[in-house]
């Protein structure tokens, strides 16, 4: 009787930790019904997006940014909240798939990359962020200031980067949130050069965002993201949404750009954030757009050859999840591995295409 007892006991105990354990497995974010990715030169048909990480830390608003990849393989992100939070950069490892902060304080970054001596540069945005381009020893946590003044005003609020050959820094300093006043008088691209010196590469851009440079080097790609929410005047009405387009402008050897053209025209819809190239030169491109939300995939006239949904379609706009941010490939074996930030949230998925990163291309 008492072994009778004594099993009911056992396979009711059983029973409840199965319970407690599907109830938790509910709790973890699970990746919705996406619609197929397309393009036969870009996705196989086993492409699909792996989730990698979710934000825990008790933090408010905000969302994943900024994929950057190490010499060592690994992606360094950011974690951008709203408010007097700290921001975090985060790195996943592929050989362990963890998560762990590798700084908790990251003065608001968002664009990230590596350069070619292995160090990490860091936009640094506004809303109590540093505003300025840092640069990170990630081997000793160490952080120095690259640049955050043009003519000795503060920028508005670095948001995404890209190098070119030569090792020169270009990135974009719009402004969507954050309450410091504005000192520059545009929104728009710069370049810093080796010796620290601040030069404009365009001002022919009213609310500039993703950023990118062709392989062959002689294509500047900008996203214009006009949201119509900058927070310059917090009395004033909100604007009404701007462009949303994809411009591509002739860059020269010595950093120059002319001849805008836009190649992706988003119309009404939202437009793209962050952006990274191929190893043929296509473009890819972050859609916040809730009723296709997606890496969008064109070549380099703007033709899309591919797109990898990140959220379902038609969503109401106020309640839209699956809206990506930025996009990465890996290096090496994983050069085919293309990481992307959505929500708050780390994905990949293995493609076809293979990356390309000019830091890491042999002189």
């Amino acid at each position: 009787m008492r072994t009778n007892t004594f099993i009911v006991v056992v396979a009711m105990l059983a029973t409840g930790v199965a319970l407690a354990a599907k109830r938790e497995k509910q709790r973890e974010p699970d990746q919705p019904e996406l619609p197929a990715p397309t393009g036969k030169t870009i996705v196989a048909k086993d492409s699909k997006l792996e989730l990698l990480f979710t934000r825990k830390a008790k933090i408010e608003g905000g969302l994943t940014e900024g994929p950057a990849v190490a010499p060592d393989g690994s992606i360094y992100f950011s974690d951008i909240p709203m408010g007097s939070d700290d921001g975090m950069i985060l790195r996943f490892d592929p050989k362990t798939n963890k998560t762990k902060p590798f700084t908790k304080d990251s003065r608001k970054s968002n664009g990230l990359i590596f350069d070619a001596k292995g160090f990490l540069l860091s936009c640094e945005g506004a809303d109590h962020g540093g505003r300025g381009i840092a640069r990170w020893n990630v081997e000793t946590g160490e952080r120095t200031t690259v640049a955050d003044r043009y003519r000795g005003m503060k920028f508005n609020a670095p948001n995404d980067i890209c190098l070119d050959r030569h090792g020169r820094i270009y990135f974009t300093d719009p402004k969507y949130v954050g309450d410091e006043p504005r000192e520059l008088p545009s929104r728009a691209v710069y370049r810093v050069e080796a010796d620290g010196s601040v030069d404009i590469v365009t001002e022919n851009v009213h609310k500039p965002n993703g950023i990118a440079i062709s392989p062959d080097g002689k294509t500047l790609y900008l996203a214009e993201h006009d949201n119509g929410t900058d927070k310059i005047d917090a009395d004033a009405p909100a604007p009404e949404q701007g462009a949303m387009r994809i411009y591509a402008f002739a860059l020269d050897d010595k950093g120059t750009v002319r001849d805008r053209r836009t190649i992706v025209e988003f119309g009404e819809k939202k437009g793209c954030d962050g952006m990274c190239v191929d190893a043929k030169g296509n473009v890819y491109l972050t859609v916040r757009d809730a009723s296709r939300p997606g890496v969008l995939v064109v070549n380099p006239d703007g033709k899309e050859v591919g797109f990898i949904p990140t959220g379902p379609a038609d969503q109401d706009l106020a309640a839209a999840t699956g809206l990506p941010s930025n996009v990465e490939f890996g290096i090496g074996k994983d050069s085919n591995l293309l990481y992307v930030t959505v929500d708050t949230s780390l994905y990949r998925i293995r493609l076809k295409a293979q990356g390309y990163h000019v830091q890491y291309q042999t002189p």
